[in-house]
């Protein structure tokens, strides 16, 4: 085997709670969360190099954001630090060429970064024959970051911890079943942005004002959607333009700005498409499937 190819999903929390920082994990606060892969993906391939020549990132899209940008350090990418956990971890040389398609928004709330990185770790599980278990990937892709565990696998699945804690939800379970009832299954839509925001940022003005409620005084089900529409407002009105339109379900994904609506059929789609480009509350519309998981395709 001398490459391999990884299509990641990217991925969405359905709800996301969020509780105090804690000291021991560097100040990020406490998480209870309903994950679910979203079926746009970055394609990640890696491919073996000659011993000693090191490695080298490649990245491909039309929506780079700060990733193309000449200043960008490489070295910090989350596909590459994948790879030097990796290494280190197995033992092995980090000789690989990394090469990203990039098709999830950059810095938009949908665990792009984090999704290179999973696919990092599963395309050299194969290339570097190591089959270590999902279980053993998850413990190493948590000291790289929140999402990246959840990545691995994709489909549902409940996080604890600051996130990082995976409990899938398997499939035929009554739980998934629920989750598609309530409108969290089936055809997608996200509203995505040319501009993007810092998790930080969010996190820091969350802190500030606290958790949104709607007009019925409940608290959103993403305790960081209230905050992510005071720092960028278009994406509480793709919300309601979702809603108004006859999405089953529509809030900001993650930390924002993007925002995700389901939808149950394609005159449904439609008429949440004409409600955003209408309104111009987004900036592109991208259609897809939830939940979805990962795929390993071996080269050669």
């Amino acid at each position: 085997m001398t490459s391999v190819i990884v299509d990641v999903p990217a991925k969405t929390n359905l709800t996301l709670h969020v509780g105090a920082p804690r000291a021991e994990w560097g100040g990020r606060h406490e998480l209870d969360t309903i994950y679910c892969g979203v079926g746009v993906c970055d394609t990640v391939m890696v491919s073996d190099k000659e011993p000693g020549a090191g490695f080298s990132l490649d990245l491909a899209g039309g929506h780079l954001g700060d990733l193309a940008s000449t200043t960008s350090d490489m070295r910090r990418n989350h596909a590459v630090l994948a790879l030097f956990a990796m290494a280190e971890a197995s033992g092995r040389d980090p000789d690989v060429a990394i090469r990203l398609d990039k098709r999830i928004p950059v810095a938009a709330g949908l665990g792009g970064g984090s999704a290179d990185a999973a696919g990092t770790m599963l395309g050299l599980n194969v290339l570097w024959n190591l089959d270590w278990p999902i279980e053993r990937l998850r413990e190493l892709a948590a000291t790289l970051g929140a999402d990246m565990p959840f990545c691995l696998s994709g489909g549902y699945a409940h996080g604890t911890g600051f996130g990082e804690r995976i409990e899938p939800i398997e499939p035929d379970s009554e739980q998934a079943r629920e989750l598609m009832r309530a409108g969290y299954g089936g055809r997608v839509l996200i509203g995505a942005y040319h501009d993007a925001l810092s998790t930080p940022a969010v996190y820091a003005e969350y802190d500030r004002i606290g958790v949104g409620r709607d007009a019925d005084g409940r608290q959103d089900e993403n305790h960081l959607q209230h905050a992510a529409i005071t720092l960028h407002p278009r994406s509480g009105k793709a919300i309601n333009a979702a809603l108004e339109a006859g999405a089953t379900q529509a809030f900001v994904s993650g930390s924002g700005p993007s925002v995700i609506a389901f939808v149950s059929d394609d005159r449904a789609a439609a008429r949440v498409r004409d409600a955003w480009t209408t309104s111009r509350c987004v900036d592109r519309i991208i259609a897809a499937e939830a939940p979805a998981v990962p795929r390993v395709i071996q080269c050669r």
